[in-house]
């Protein structure tokens, strides 16, 4: 088994003959791969901390491909998905890319487009999983801050063209030397060299939309 930071691309088919021939082109280029049958099956098999993308059949019974994509969407999963299908339309491939569908792929299709897409659909993957990395980060070093921090922190964030220590201290009723001292703290705690850093952190990870 892969570990979670290597990147699988999971095929789920309900033709064996497909998901055969798509493993094995796939293998043959250097991907990791896993098989699913169906939808729930591969619901059953996956972990969402696992880094890929989704090669999804879009008409597959019990569960179709447009409705697991709706399934993962709503659990929060953000494994870009791939459609591939024998049958699908203009309409079909609307809904599948309204949901952040990567492309819709209708078979017989190149193998050689089908690749390009997924080395696009990983790049986007990893892209977002640091993003969460940072985020998560960002969080950890933000509960560390004391509530007085984390209050003078969102003044800053709040309105920074403005937000002096002069500006800070009068509206906590505080001194100027005292916000000073916390915006060090904050700022070391941070890891942030600068307010400006602080603001860029608190806008690509909405650190203080959750507070």
């Amino acid at each position: 088994m892969n570990s979670a930071s290597d990147p699988c691309i999971f095929i789920v088919d309900d033709d064996e003959d497909i998901r055969t021939s798509l493993s094995r082109a796939l293998r043959t280029r250097g991907y990791t791969t896993r098989v699913f049958a169906s939808a729930q099956e591969f619901l059953d098999g996956y972990a969402p901390d696992q880094s890929g993308c989704l090669i999804l059949d879009y008409g597959m019974p019990q569960m179709s491909g447009l409705e697991l994509q709706k399934l993962l969407v709503t659990r929060g999963y953000g494994l870009p998905v791939i459609f591939v299908t024998g049958h699908g339309g203009v309409p079909e491939s609307v809904q599948a890319m309204k949901l952040g569908a990567i492309d819709f792929l209708e078979k017989p299709f190149r193998q050689e487009a089908l690749v390009k897409q997924v080395d696009a659909a990983l790049k986007i993957d990893a892209q977002r999983r640091r993003g969460q990395d940072k985020a998560r980060n960002a969080r950890a070093r933000f509960e560390k801050l004391t509530d007085r921090e984390r209050e003078i922190a969102g003044l800053f964030v709040s309105n920074p063209s403005s937000a002096s220590s002069k500006d800070v201290a009068r509206q906590l009723d505080i001194s100027p030397r005292t916000v000073d001292h916390h915006r060090a703290r904050i700022l070391e705690k941070m890891r942030v060299n600068s307010v400006a850093e602080l603001v860029d952190l608190s806008i690509t990870t909405k650190l203080f939309e959750r507070t």
